[in-house]
C-alpha cells in the first residue's frame, strides 16, 4: 500500500482475547481499573493543588507524574474498553499513528519525571540545608519541562519513521493498542531505520533514567547508613521508599517488554507484559504515594474536614 492511500487505511486491533466469554469480565476488570486510575489521580492532582501543605518540589514532581499517569492511561485504555464490546474493533490509520504518538510522549515524560523525583530525593537527605536554594521553583519546572520535550522528540522520531512505512502484509495488529514492534511486524518496507531508533531512543529512554536513578539511590543509601539513630535511618529511608518502589515497577516492567529476546515471549505473554505498564502502573502510582506517604494522608484529612 503506498503512501498516499495509506491515511485511509483501517487496522484491526485483535485485542487481549479471542475468547467471547472472556470479553465482558475484561471490560468490566479494566473500566474498573480505569475508572480507579482517573479518579486517583485526578484526586492527587486537585489535592496537591489545593493543600500549602504540599506545595514542596516532592508534591511538584509528583502531580505532573499523575497528570502523565492520567493521559497515557487515557490513550489506551478507553480504546481497549471499546473493542472488548465492539465486533470489528477498528481503527484508522491516523488514529492508529496518533495513538502511538502521544503514548510515546507520556511513557518517555514519565520515566523522565521519576529521575527528577529521584533526583529531588538525593538533594532532600543528602543536601537538606541547600534542599530549597537548589531545589527551586524554576529548576522544578524546568526538569518537568525537559521530560516532555524529551518525550515529544522520541515521539516525533518514532512516529515520522512509522509513517513512511507501507502496510501491504495485513491490516491485522495482534495487540490492543497500536505499539511499536507490533506495527513494524505488519510492514512489508525495510523496517531498519524503525528497528535502530527503538533500540537507541528506548535504550538511552531507559539507560539514562536507570543510571541516574541508581546513581541518586546510592548516595541517598550511603548518607542514610551514616545516620546513628535507627529512628532517623527509617524516617530518611521512608522519604523514598514510596518513589523507590514506582521506579522499579515502571523500570522494570518497560526493560521486560522491551529488552529481551524476540524469542522469549509468546504474543499472549507480550499482551500481559505490556497490560501491566499501559493499564496497573497509572492505577498503582497514586496509591503507592497516598497509602505511604504521611504528608498525602494529613492533607487528604484536613481536606475532607474542611480545616
Amino acid at each position: 500500500m503506498g503512501i498516499g492511500n495509506q491515511s485511509t487505511a483501517v487496522f484491526v486491533l485483535v485485542g487481549l482475547t479471542q475468547q467471547p466469554e472472556l470479553l465482558l469480565p475484561l471490560f468490566l476488570l479494566f473500566l474498573g481499573i480505569y475508572v480507579v486510575t482517573v479518579v486517583g489521580n485526578l484526586g492527587m492532582i486537585l489535592l496537591i493543588t489545593v493543600s500549602p501543605l504540599l506545595h514542596t518540589p516532592m508534591y511538584y514532581f509528583l502531580r505532573s507524574l499523575s497528570f502523565v499517569d492520567l493521559c497515557y492511561s487515557t490513550v489506551i485504555t478507553p480504546k481497549m474498553l471499546v473493542n472488548f464490546l465492539g465486533k470489528k474493533n477498528l481503527i484508522f490509520y491516523s488514529e492508529c499513528l496518533a495513538q502511538l504518538f502521544f503514548f510515546v510522549i507520556f511513557v518517555v515524560a514519565e520515566g523522565y519525571l521519576l529521575t527528577a523525583m529521584a533526583y529531588d530525593r538525593y538533594v532532600a537527605i543528602c543536601r537538606p540545608l541547600m534542599y530549597n536554594v537548589i531545589m527551586s521553583s524554576r529548576l522544578c519546572s524546568l526538569l518537568v519541562l525537559v521530560s516532555f520535550i524529551l518525550g515529544l522528540l522520541s515521539a516525533i522520531a518514532h512516529t515520522s519513521a512509522m509513517m513512511k512505512l507501507s502496510f501491504c502484509k495485513s491490516h491485522i495488529i495482534s495487540h490492543y493498542f497500536c505499539d511499536v514492534l507490533p506495527l513494524l511486524n505488519l510492514s512489508c518496507s525495510n523496517t531498519s531505520l524503525n528497528e535502530l531508533l527503538l533500540f537507541i531512543i528506548g535504550g538511552i529512554n531507559t539507560l539514562v533514567p536507570t543510571l541516574a536513578v541508581a546513581i541518586s539511590y546510592i548516595f541517598i543509601f550511603r548518607n542514610i547508613l551514616r545516620i546513628r539513630s535507627s529512628e532517623g535511618r527509617v524516617k530518611a529511608f521512608g522519604t523514598c521508599s514510596s518513589h523507590l518502589m514506582a521506579v522499579g515497577i515502571f523500570f522494570g516492567s518497560i526493560t521486560f517488554m522491551y529488552f529481551k529476546p524476540s524469542s522469549s515471549n509468546t504474543l499472549e505473554q507480550e499482551k500481559v507484559s505490556s497490560v501491566f505498564y499501559t493499564t496497573v502502573i497509572p492505577l498503582l502510582n497514586p496509591l503507592i504515594y497516598s497509602l505511604r506517604n504521611k504528608d498525602v494522608k494529613k492533607a487528604l484529612s484536613r481536606f475532607l474536614l474542611g480545616r
